[in-house]
């Protein structure tokens, strides 16, 4: 049977709605998941049998995290917010990782991974760590704009096998401090870390790029999604 892998849902709070960008379920049908979109909940009961019976997840990419979230105060520089969302990551997150099920976190999901295990996040790159690479590129999002140094023997190492990756990159927030447990897999040649991983899980990756945008044209990016859904679909 197909691994069934549950994806957190953005919000549109003018319209009180639910919707998804359609890279992540095409991504993940095509390396042979179902897809379901997550509800927007903090029923803790609700959240722990979701990680029980579902068999991974996709935290997606989305509006910034909460400044609080990671010990900070807002500045100007912050963005828009969802505090529906980083409440119910928040609390599904150590769910999750309880019942070790895989998960992969993408843009604002490695950001939340990384704040949520208590970690800290740069709340603005351009102002607080300026940088000559490019991390908020225009359309089209599918074309790479620079590479990424992935650490050997890393999961994203076993998952590509390249000591190097091209990626798309759209965000003004990054990783600053790595929460406990967190390793780095992958850095932009300015230092900032672009991918992160758990040893000793099934499956927990995240990365600050884009491959719901790139599987079509990426190699790595259709690598990255086939590599999460094949360990859903593995037996405990």
């Amino acid at each position: 049977m197909k691994p069934v892998i549950g994806i957190a849902p953005l919000y549109d709070s003018g319209k009180e709605s639910y919707w998804m960008l359609p890279g992540y379920m095409k991504g993940l049908e095509a390396a042979g998941g179902i897809p379901v979109m997550l509800p927007l909940t903090g029923e803790q009961e609700t959240l722990r049998q979701l990680a029980a019976q579902l068999d991974g997840f996709v935290l997606t990419g989305g509006p910034d995290v909460e400044p609080p979230v990671y010990g900070e105060e807002k500045k100007d520089t912050c963005g828009e917010t969802c505090v529906m969302r980083d409440e119910m990551e928040q609390l599904l997150l150590p769910e999750i990782l309880k019942a070790d099920k895989p998960v992969l976190g993408i843009c604002r999901g490695i950001q939340i991974m990384n704040a949520a295990l208590g970690g800290t996040l740069y709340q603005d790159i351009p102002t607080e760590y300026p940088t000559e690479t490019e991390h908020h590129q225009q359309p089209p999002y599918d074309r790479s704009v620079h590479e990424v140094i992935v650490e050997k023997d890393s999961l994203l190492w076993k998952i590509t096998g390249k000591k190097t990756i091209s990626v798309n990159s759209c965000h003004h927030q990054a990783i600053r401090d790595l929460a406990p447990g967190l390793e780095a897999a992958a850095r932009s040649a300015d230092g900032l870390v672009e991918s992160v991983y758990m040893k000793g899980k099934r499956f927990f990756l995240g990365v600050q790029w884009h491959p719901e945008f790139s599987y079509i044209t990426s190699q790595d990016s259709r690598a990255i999604f086939a590599g999460f859904v094949q360990a859903c679909g593995m037996e405990l």
